[in-house]
């Protein structure tokens, strides 16, 4: 929970430092992305390692060419894998999905180009199957924490690629993704 507390007093500092920039590219934003998410993790002395299909919806407000606030949807698809135990086939699914409100702070490189880095809380809620019969239903808010790169396409659109790490309890998931924002 260290990084907890450390996102939250880098929120409250970009937050009492917002109304002091210029406000230059300010407005209401949605966006979406799809990618691929990596769990890795040991689940009831099973080991799980697997990719899933995972997607995102954004909306949010640019206060300007620097920080934005943002809340969206969240989805990982299913985990699934399939071991062999002791000679029985063992069959694992695990997913979850959840709402997210962070912040952004960006790095205009040009006028098409910037960078970006992003914070805030997942919460989320989950299902663990093994061989198609629940065996936990987890919830909890968690951080999450990501970076990458926008380019404008057009005035308006812009495409983004990034990577974002989400706390889920006691395991960490990695979603490397590929979408656009619309500002309006």
């Amino acid at each position: 929970m260290k990084y907890a507390k450390t996102a939250s007093i880098a929120l409250l500092a970009t937050l009492a430092l917002a109304p002091l920039t210029a406000f230059a590219d300010s407005g209401f934003f949605i966006g979406g992305s799809v990618g691929s998410a990596t769990l890795t993790e040991d689940f009831d002395g099973l080991g799980v390692d697997a990719d899933s299909d995972s997607f995102r919806l954004t909306a949010g407000w640019q206060f300007n060419d620097y920080f934005a606030l943002e809340g969206g949807y969240h989805s990982f698809g299913k985990f699934e894998e399939s071991l062999d135990v002791g000679g029985n086939p063992v069959d694992i699914r695990l997913k979850a999905d959840g709402f997210t409100l962070g912040a952004t702070g960006s790095l205009p490189l040009g006028s098409s180009f910037s960078l970006f880095g992003r914070a805030g809380a997942f919460f989320w809620d989950g299902d663990a199957e093994i061989n198609n019969v629940s065996q936990a239903r987890p919830e909890d808010t968690n951080i999450y924490l990501g970076g990458g790169a926008t380019v404008a396409v057009t005035e308006r659109l812009r495409l983004v690629g990034d990577w974002t790490r989400y706390q889920l309890e006691d395991t960490e998931s990695d979603v490397i993704s590929l979408g656009f924002t619309y500002r309006f």
